[in-house]
């Protein structure tokens, strides 16, 4: 069997699944490390699998991105993306272009050479790199070992084909829709980075390992092997490049687990109180706009009797805790993936994450996208009937009720408990398996 490292960015968002995926390759008899920012350390141990500290980038999210120790700089920049909600998905995206250069490709050459001295030490036969740790991806490609890709987000990180950039989300939910004149900046500003990026890449590559081969472009720098996506094969995603096994896992999610003694009383008492119970969490970064959780929980509270709300606030919960009650629970954190099969419905952000946990779980969500692939996760939502988006700059408290009724409804929450059945059997382990057996397939390291 192969020695592997998985090599996953300081974000909690990313690194979770991707321990899940390490553990799934160890229980296939791999040998596994786990490669990352020291914070993390004890996601491999409850993985199973050894530990490498390894940064790939400065920014970094352990949690709760505000309470995170940053540098200076970083925090800046999250400040400047969360003002950049406000304005909406066309200057947020913009936002997020301006700030790639710094989060994705700060240190290409401490990155190379750290993963040069990891690969010296411990000689893995495969690696296998989250799509967004370019600087890692870049680094693999001028090592010259094999590796495979995983795909943290939506399938469209991965591009399909030369009319794909980075950044511009290839269709859009009908609540978020921008006029077509807005999006001729957007446009702009994703293919200057992608010629500027692909400059960089070949400058790196051509300077650092002359005879590597060029890495074309940037962000289209996958693995030739295999590529692994924690999301559903939907048949409507853009046609995938030939060559790489695509694995689409459905989802990259653990065992079930229960709740823990105190949430599982949480939510009994809820229930006396309510005949539903919603789960609202707008992930790691996001969780930071609490005039959104406002609007949602406000909303619920005042405009139902039959509704009570579990709300993960991250830094923001004393700032909502007015609204907390005997049907309101505000907390930084929930423990998402074990609440789920006890909620009737969730309320997020179109995090990839929070869309699979909840086809898994068989949950409909009501799905206010914000950032990045987001837009597309939601479209995804709309499309396969499992969900209802709404505008999260233009929601108000009465319009909660009746968007919560429309996921509710019996359409949206059929879909969902169909496609919870239909993924039934797919996840790290199905990834794991059709990993390996790829691996095995592939070619040999290099001597």
């Amino acid at each position: 069997m192969p020695r592997i490292v998985v090599v996953s960015p300081p974000f909690h968002s990313h690194a979770t699944p991707l321990s899940a995926l390490a553990g799934a390759l160890a229980a296939r008899g791999a040998e596994v490390f786990f490669a990352c920012a020291p914070a993390f350390e004890p996601l491999a141990d409850r993985a199973g699998v050894r530990f490498v500290p390894l940064t790939v980038t400065r920014n970094a999210n352990t949690g709760v991105a505000e309470r995170t120790d940053q540098a200076a700089r970083e925090a800046e920049r999250l400040t400047e993306f969360l003002r950049a909600t406000r304005r909406g998905p066309v200057e947020t995206l913009l936002t997020q272009a301006r700030h790639r250069r710094a989060d994705m490709l700060a240190d290409p050459e401490g990155v190379y050479e750290d993963l040069r001295a990891v690969d010296r030490r411990l000689r893995p036969d495969w690696y296998v790199v989250d799509q967004l740790a370019y600087a890692a991806t870049l680094a693999l490609h001028c090592l010259g070992v094999p590796y495979a890709s995983y795909c943290p987000g939506h399938p469209g990180y991965v591009l399909s084909g030369p009319d794909a950039f980075f950044g511009l989300p290839h269709d859009w939910p009908e609540a978020v829709r921008p006029d077509p004149s807005r999006l001729t900046a957007l446009s702009a500003a994703v293919r200057d980075n992608d010629r500027a990026f692909t400059e960089l890449f070949a400058a790196f590559a051509r300077d650092r390992v002359p005879p590597a081969p060029d890495p074309g472009r940037a962000f289209a720098l996958t693995s030739a092997h295999a590529v692994v996506y924690a999301y559903p094969a939907l048949p409507w995603l853009p046609e995938r490049a030939e060559g790489p096994a695509h694995l689409f896992a459905g989802h990259m999610v653990g065992p079930d687990e229960p709740p823990a003694p105190d949430w599982t009383r949480r939510l009994k008492g809820l229930r006396e109180r309510a005949d539903r119970v919603v789960l609202v969490a707008l992930g790691t970064f996001l969780s930071a706009r609490d005039d959104v959780l406002r609007t949602v929980l406000s909303g619920l509270l005042d405009g139902t009797d039959d509704t009570a709300v579990v709300v993960a606030a991250g830094a923001r919960a004393d700032a909502l805790a007015d609204l907390a009650g005997s049907r309101a629970v505000v907390v930084p954190a929930v423990p998402q993936r074990q609440l789920l099969p006890h909620v009737d419905a969730m309320v997020h952000h179109g995090g990839g994450n929070s869309f699979t946990e909840c086809l898994r779980a068989g949950v409909p969500a009501l799905v206010l996208p914000m950032s990045s692939d987001q837009f597309a996760v939601a479209r995804d939502a709309e499309r396969a009937g499992v969900g209802v988006v709404r505008d999260p700059n233009a929601l108000r408290p009465p319009d909660v009720p009746d968007a919560l009724a429309a996921v509710l409804a019996g359409p949206v929450g059929r879909r969902a408990r169909r496609m919870a059945r239909d993924l039934r059997g797919y996840g790290p382990s199905w990834a794991a398996e059709r990993l390996v057996a790829a691996m095995e397939a592939g070619p040999p390291r290099p001597c």
